[in-house]
């Protein structure tokens, strides 16, 4: 039941850290969900949003960070 908790401990720690990541971006601007590459449509009554280069650029900053920490925790 110990790794339960330390996985537990582990996810809310991660959940932070996304936290403080969105209110640092948001801080300075970045307009994540608005770069070119993001799809948007509306209609009167709807909207669908794709946001498929801001997708693309989380996908690479966190397979960065994993490797990063892949690599140093050899």
């Amino acid at each position: 039941m110990s790794d339960f908790g330390r996985l537990l401990i582990s996810l809310g720690f991660l959940l932070v850290v996304i936290g403080l990541a969105v209110l640092l971006f948001a801080r300075f601007n970045v307009p994540l969900g608005r770069l070119p590459g993001d799809f948007s449509w509306k209609g009167s009554n709807w909207s669908i949003s794709f946001p498929l280069m801001t997708s693309i650029i989380l996908s690479i900053v966190i397979s960065l960070i994993l490797w990063a920490i892949n690599h140093f925790c050899r």
